[in-house]
Protein backbone atom coordinates (compact mmCIF):
# COMPACT_ATOMS: atom_id res chain seq x y z
CA UNK A 1 0.00 0.00 0.00
CA UNK A 2 1.15 3.34 -0.81
CA UNK A 3 2.16 5.73 2.17
CA UNK A 4 0.35 8.55 0.53
CA UNK A 5 -1.11 9.45 -2.68
CA UNK A 6 -3.40 11.77 -4.16
CA UNK A 7 -6.96 11.34 -5.64
CA UNK A 8 -10.40 13.66 -6.29
CA UNK A 9 -12.16 14.17 -3.22
CA UNK A 10 -15.81 13.42 -4.99
CA UNK A 11 -17.40 12.96 -7.53
CA UNK A 12 -19.11 15.68 -9.82
CA UNK A 13 -19.33 18.10 -13.11
CA UNK A 14 -17.91 20.73 -14.36
CA UNK A 15 -19.14 23.03 -17.75
CA UNK A 16 -16.91 25.32 -19.68
CA UNK A 17 -17.64 27.08 -23.13
CA UNK A 18 -15.13 27.29 -25.69
CA UNK A 19 -16.31 28.73 -29.09
CA UNK A 20 -19.80 28.03 -28.36
CA UNK A 21 -19.31 24.26 -27.80
CA UNK A 22 -20.05 23.21 -24.43
CA UNK A 23 -17.21 21.15 -22.35
CA UNK A 24 -18.46 19.07 -19.56
CA UNK A 25 -15.77 17.42 -17.61
CA UNK A 26 -17.51 14.31 -15.34
CA UNK A 27 -15.37 13.23 -12.48
CA UNK A 28 -14.88 10.27 -10.24
CA UNK A 29 -13.03 8.04 -7.86
CA UNK A 30 -12.93 4.69 -9.47
CA UNK A 31 -10.22 1.73 -7.85
CA UNK A 32 -11.00 -0.53 -10.76
CA UNK A 33 -10.95 -0.46 -14.32
CA UNK A 34 -14.64 -1.80 -14.21
CA UNK A 35 -15.76 1.05 -11.90
CA UNK A 36 -14.27 3.01 -14.38
CA UNK A 37 -16.52 1.30 -17.40
CA UNK A 38 -19.14 1.91 -15.67
CA UNK A 39 -18.67 5.38 -15.29
CA UNK A 40 -18.01 6.04 -18.44
CA UNK A 41 -21.08 3.85 -19.95
CA UNK A 42 -23.39 5.59 -17.47
CA UNK A 43 -22.09 9.24 -18.73
CA UNK A 44 -22.71 8.05 -21.94
CA UNK A 45 -26.42 7.03 -21.56
CA UNK A 46 -26.68 10.33 -19.64
CA UNK A 47 -25.15 12.29 -22.59
CA UNK A 48 -26.11 10.32 -25.54
CA UNK A 49 -27.19 13.32 -28.34
CA UNK A 50 -23.94 14.86 -27.29
CA UNK A 51 -21.10 15.43 -29.92
CA UNK A 52 -18.72 12.65 -28.10
CA UNK A 53 -17.98 11.77 -24.76
CA UNK A 54 -14.20 11.49 -24.37
CA UNK A 55 -12.33 9.87 -21.76
CA UNK A 56 -9.28 8.72 -19.46
CA UNK A 57 -8.63 7.45 -16.25
CA UNK A 58 -5.62 6.05 -14.29
CA UNK A 59 -6.03 3.28 -11.83
CA UNK A 60 -4.03 1.20 -9.55
CA UNK A 61 -0.68 2.51 -6.71
CA UNK A 62 1.66 2.20 -10.03
CA UNK A 63 -0.64 4.02 -12.65
CA UNK A 64 -0.84 0.39 -14.54
CA UNK A 65 -4.09 0.78 -15.63
CA UNK A 66 -4.77 3.95 -18.03
CA UNK A 67 -6.42 4.79 -21.19
CA UNK A 68 -7.94 7.33 -23.22
CA UNK A 69 -10.44 7.76 -25.95
CA UNK A 70 -10.90 10.13 -28.19
CA UNK A 71 -14.88 8.90 -29.34
CA UNK A 72 -14.92 10.13 -32.65
CA UNK A 73 -12.71 13.22 -32.16
CA UNK A 74 -9.26 13.47 -34.23
CA UNK A 75 -7.04 11.02 -33.12
CA UNK A 76 -4.64 12.06 -29.92
CA UNK A 77 -6.81 15.48 -29.29
CA UNK A 78 -8.98 14.19 -26.50
CA UNK A 79 -8.55 11.20 -24.79
CA UNK A 80 -4.87 12.06 -24.21
CA UNK A 81 -5.05 15.40 -23.27
CA UNK A 82 -7.37 14.18 -20.71
CA UNK A 83 -4.96 11.71 -19.24
CA UNK A 84 -1.93 13.97 -19.28
CA UNK A 85 -3.73 16.65 -17.16
CA UNK A 86 -4.00 13.44 -14.93
CA UNK A 87 -0.74 12.53 -14.91
CA UNK A 88 0.44 16.01 -14.50
CA UNK A 89 -1.60 16.06 -11.15
CA UNK A 90 -0.09 12.85 -10.05
CA UNK A 91 -4.02 11.69 -9.52
CA UNK A 92 -4.75 7.85 -9.09
CA UNK A 93 -7.42 5.82 -9.48
CA UNK A 94 -9.44 8.98 -10.87
CA UNK A 95 -11.49 8.71 -13.86
CA UNK A 96 -12.85 11.40 -16.30
CA UNK A 97 -15.43 11.86 -19.01
CA UNK A 98 -15.35 15.14 -21.16
CA UNK A 99 -19.07 15.79 -23.21
CA UNK A 100 -18.73 17.95 -25.96
CA UNK A 101 -21.62 19.63 -27.71
CA UNK A 102 -20.48 20.70 -30.67
CA UNK A 103 -21.06 24.69 -31.17
CA UNK A 104 -20.47 25.24 -34.85
CA UNK A 105 -16.82 26.12 -34.66
CA UNK A 106 -13.94 24.15 -35.76
CA UNK A 107 -11.41 24.01 -32.99
CA UNK A 108 -8.31 22.57 -34.95
CA UNK A 109 -6.32 19.69 -33.46
CA UNK A 110 -4.33 22.17 -31.01
CA UNK A 111 -7.51 23.93 -30.21
CA UNK A 112 -9.23 20.84 -29.18
CA UNK A 113 -6.18 19.93 -27.34
CA UNK A 114 -6.13 22.67 -25.56
CA UNK A 115 -9.59 22.97 -24.52
CA UNK A 116 -10.10 19.09 -23.37
CA UNK A 117 -7.17 20.06 -21.24
CA UNK A 118 -8.60 22.87 -19.70
CA UNK A 119 -11.78 21.18 -19.07
CA UNK A 120 -9.94 18.47 -17.15
CA UNK A 121 -8.01 21.03 -15.16
CA UNK A 122 -11.01 23.02 -14.14
CA UNK A 123 -13.44 20.28 -13.29
CA UNK A 124 -10.97 18.69 -11.35
CA UNK A 125 -10.33 22.27 -9.43
CA UNK A 126 -13.91 22.21 -8.74
CA UNK A 127 -14.44 18.71 -7.12
CA UNK A 128 -11.02 19.20 -5.47
CA UNK A 129 -7.94 16.87 -4.36
CA UNK A 130 -7.56 15.08 -1.06
CA UNK A 131 -3.99 13.41 -0.21
CA UNK A 132 -4.96 10.03 1.16
CA UNK A 133 -2.00 9.31 4.06
CA UNK A 134 -1.89 5.58 4.97
CA UNK A 135 -1.93 6.03 9.02
CA UNK A 136 -1.91 3.69 11.87
CA UNK A 137 -5.05 4.00 14.63
CA UNK A 138 -4.02 4.62 18.32
CA UNK A 139 -6.06 3.52 21.40
CA UNK A 140 -4.61 5.09 24.30
CA UNK A 141 -6.07 4.58 27.65
CA UNK A 142 -6.24 7.02 30.69
CA UNK A 143 -7.23 8.20 33.68
CA UNK A 144 -9.70 11.20 33.17
CA UNK A 145 -7.73 14.01 34.79
CA UNK A 146 -5.50 13.69 31.62
CA UNK A 147 -8.34 14.47 28.90
CA UNK A 148 -8.13 18.06 28.88
CA UNK A 149 -4.58 18.57 29.12
CA UNK A 150 -4.39 15.87 26.43
CA UNK A 151 -7.28 17.18 24.14
CA UNK A 152 -5.30 20.83 24.42
CA UNK A 153 -2.40 19.32 23.14
CA UNK A 154 -3.97 17.20 20.31
CA UNK A 155 -5.83 20.06 19.04
CA UNK A 156 -2.64 22.01 18.55
CA UNK A 157 -0.43 19.38 17.08
CA UNK A 158 0.55 19.23 13.75
CA UNK A 159 1.96 15.73 13.88
CA UNK A 160 -1.41 13.83 15.12
CA UNK A 161 -4.95 14.02 14.41
CA UNK A 162 -7.87 13.17 16.65
CA UNK A 163 -10.14 10.69 15.58
CA UNK A 164 -12.44 9.94 18.64
CA UNK A 165 -12.70 9.66 22.61
CA UNK A 166 -14.52 6.97 24.13
CA UNK A 167 -15.81 7.77 27.39
CA UNK A 168 -15.47 4.09 29.46
CA UNK A 169 -14.64 3.45 33.05
CA UNK A 170 -11.01 5.25 32.07
CA UNK A 171 -10.79 7.68 29.08
CA UNK A 172 -9.62 5.83 25.43
CA UNK A 173 -8.69 8.52 22.91
CA UNK A 174 -8.03 7.35 19.53
CA UNK A 175 -5.84 9.19 17.44
CA UNK A 176 -4.40 8.93 13.93
CA UNK A 177 -0.54 8.57 13.41
CA UNK A 178 1.80 8.46 10.32
CA UNK A 179 3.16 4.66 10.45
CA UNK A 180 6.75 5.73 10.73
CA UNK A 181 6.30 7.81 13.79
CA UNK A 182 4.36 5.43 16.06
CA UNK A 183 7.27 5.51 18.91
CA UNK A 184 7.36 9.09 18.54
CA UNK A 185 3.97 9.44 19.54
CA UNK A 186 4.26 7.02 21.92
CA UNK A 187 7.12 8.37 23.60
CA UNK A 188 5.01 12.32 23.20
CA UNK A 189 1.89 10.69 25.45
CA UNK A 190 3.66 9.47 28.02
CA UNK A 191 5.63 12.42 28.37
CA UNK A 192 2.02 14.26 28.63
CA UNK A 193 0.93 11.97 31.02
CA UNK A 194 4.07 11.81 33.21
CA UNK A 195 4.22 7.87 31.98
CA UNK A 196 0.51 7.32 32.89
CA UNK A 197 -1.19 5.78 30.16
CA UNK A 198 -1.09 2.45 27.92
CA UNK A 199 -1.54 2.51 24.39
CA UNK A 200 -3.33 -0.39 21.73
CA UNK A 201 -2.38 -0.50 17.76
CA UNK A 202 -5.90 -0.45 16.16
CA UNK A 203 -6.47 -0.82 12.42
CA UNK A 204 -4.27 0.77 9.54
CA UNK A 205 -6.54 3.04 7.35
CA UNK A 206 -6.08 6.02 4.73
CA UNK A 207 -6.79 9.48 5.93
CA UNK A 208 -8.02 12.25 4.04
CA UNK A 209 -7.41 15.44 3.90
CA UNK A 210 -7.70 18.61 1.23
CA UNK A 211 -4.87 18.88 -1.02
CA UNK A 212 -3.65 22.71 -1.65
CA UNK A 213 -1.39 22.99 -4.79
CA UNK A 214 1.77 25.57 -4.16
CA UNK A 215 1.04 28.60 -5.90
Amino acid sequence: MLARYLTVKQAGEHEINIQRSRFIAHIKRTETETEAQDFIQMIKKQHWDATHNCSAYLIGEHDQIQKANDDGEPSGTAGVPILEVLKKRHLKDTTVVVTRYFGGIKLGASGLIRAYGKATSEGLEAVGIVERRLVQVMRVKMDYTWLGKIEKEMRASTEYKLKEIHYLDIVEVEVYVDENKTKDFTDWMIECTNGQCSFEKGETVYLEEDFVRSP
